[in-house]
Order: structure tokens, then C-alpha cells, then sequence
């Protein structure tokens, strides 16, 4: 077996895998996450998601204060261990860390992932591998009904300038697409470890795309994971340089990262900072 088609198996396998019953442990969670207890309904997919949120260290102290938002896929990775396949983000603890060190605080939306509907949720475009594509009304999911329910809900700062949206894998993927589609509504986006492989359409789209003045992105991928994926992120940040200001694109190939939530652990500090501008 080639290392594309081992890549590409292990992307189409993990996501299944991360949605095992949980291990019985203690959970690794900080006291700032929360899971809502009811899912919300995703219009037109027939179907509904739990979200997972994570509020900023100060939330309760400064009742006046609001907060931009990061809305992240694959809720089940990001700040627990006993839910993840193979280790946690450990989002919580690094918001926690990015708070004492900068000052800054955001609120963090997970939104689980769909389990066998993984694949085809984050698929911008119909593929042999991932099924009928489902990526666009899962994206108008987080832009109709997600984002609403939360601003509604919480003290957040809704402008597209303070709302991000991040994602590892397929998740980068569609987190790619959101950028094309839903411009307006998010202004930062963190891609990683893109999975470019199963919607190369995503090349001319964005080459046939204006961006946003003020948009912000940052690119990264681990040099171990195979396949084309490192070659890929590099080429779509060449393309995203033609149009963009170089201070608002960055990229980071992890020369010895793997595909793995450890990797993404490591990269989320950095990610934040750019996207972010903290200093």
C-alpha cells in the first residue's frame, strides 16, 4: 500500500475510531468546560450535535466583559481525554496558559463531531472516499444555528474581526471552505494539517476568490503525514500569498510532526498568537 493510500485510510479511520463509548477514567477536563445537555437540531441533515464550551478564566468575575469566540470541530478531542481517540487538544489548558501569559481570553465552541457522518459533514464537494458532500449545510449548521445560539446565549463578541474558526484534518478541510463561503462571518482561521487531498477544487475556488481585507489565516502541517499533504499546504499558501497581505497568512511545517492530536496540541499556542496578534 502506498503512503497516500495509508494516509488517506487513517484520515477516513480515525475520526470513526474517536467515537468509541468513553474509557472509564477521570475526566482531564478543567472546571471552565462545559458540555451542553441538549444537542442542537442541524437543519436539512436530519440529524443533531452536542457542543462542548470552554469559558473564559474571568467569565464569571467581569460580568460586563465579552469575549471574542473559536469555534472548533471535533468537540470530542479538544478537552478531554476520556472522550478523544488518541489523546486531547488540550484547548482548555492552553486558553488557561494564553490568559496568564497575554491577557487574552476567548470562548471556545466545540461542536462534536458526527461520528460515520464525519467524513461526508466536512466534505465541501461530493467524493468517491468521503460520499455525498454535506460540508455545506453542515458550515450553514455553525453559521445559522451554532453562532446565533451562542451569541444569544453568552457574552461574545459576534463581529467576524473576533470570531475564528479552527480545524485539524478534514476539519481544516472545511474549515478552508467556510473561508470561501461564509467570508463574512469569520474573520481568523486556523488550518491544520488540511486534508487538500479530497477537495483539490478548493485551488481554483480560492484562486477565484476575493478574501476579505482584514481576513487572517494560518496554515500548518506536520512533515511526517504523509502522502501530499505537506506539498499541498505548502501550495495552497502560495497561492493564498497572491492574495494577501504576508502579515495576515502564515505557515508552519512541523519538519517531524505526525498526524495527531499531540501535534496539534503543540501548534495551537502559535496559531492563536498569529491569529490572534498577541505580540
Amino acid at each position: 500500500m502506498s503512503n497516500t493510500h495509508m494516509q488517506r485510510r487513517l484520515l477516513l479511520t480515525l475520526p470513526l475510531m474517536s467515537c468509541l463509548p468513553a474509557r472509564a477514567a477521570p475526566s482531564t477536563a478543567l472546571p471552565s468546560v462545559q458540555v451542553l445537555p441538549e444537542p442542537l437540531a442541524m437543519p436539512g441533515l436530519a440529524r443533531s450535535r452536542t457542543l462542548r464550551l470552554c469559558l473564559p478564566t474571568s467569565y464569571d468575575s467581569e460580568p460586563g466583559r465579552r469575549y471574542p469566540v473559536i469555534y472548533m470541530h471535533d468537540g470530542q478531542n479538544l478537552f478531554d481525554a476520556v472522550t478523544s481517540f488518541a489523546g486531547e487538544w488540550g484547548v482548555d489548558e492552553t486558553m488557561a496558559a494564553l490568559a496568564k501569559e497575554t491577557g487574552f481570553e476567548a470562548l471556545v465552541v466545540g461542536i462534536d463531531n458526527g461520528a460515520e457522518k464525519r467524513n461526508s459533514e466536512m466534505a465541501p464537494y461530493d467524493h468517491k472516499e468521503l460520499g455525498k458532500a454535506e460540508g455545506p449545510a453542515y458550515l450553514d449548521f455553525i453559521v445559522n444555528t451554532v453562532k446565533p445560539f451562542i451569541d444569544n446565549g453568552w457574552r461574545t463578541r459576534p463581529e467576524r474581526e473576533h470570531t475564528a474558526l479552527i480545524g485539524s484534518s478534514l476539519g481544516g478541510l472545511i474549515s478552508h471552505a467556510a473561508l470561501l463561503s461564509h467570508g463574512e462571518v469569520f474573520g481568523r482561521y486556523g488550518l491544520f494539517s488540511p486534508s487538500y487531498w479530497a477537495a483539490p477544487q478548493l485551488f481554483d475556488a480560492t484562486a477565484a476568490a476575493r478574501l476579505p481585507a482584514d481576513t487572517r489565516i494560518h496554515l500548518y502541517c506536520g512533515g511526517r503525514e504523509g502522502g501530499s499533504m505537506a506539498g499541498q499546504t505548502r501550495q495552497m499558501h502560495k497561492q493564498l500569498a497572491r492574495q494577501m497581505p504576508p502579515e495576515q497568512l502564515s505557515l508552519h511545517i512541523a519538519a517531524e510532526a505526525g498526524h495527531n492530536e499531540a501535534a496539534w496540541r503543540a501548534e495551537l499556542p502559535a496559531a492563536l498568537k498569529t491569529l490572534f496578534r498577541l505580540g
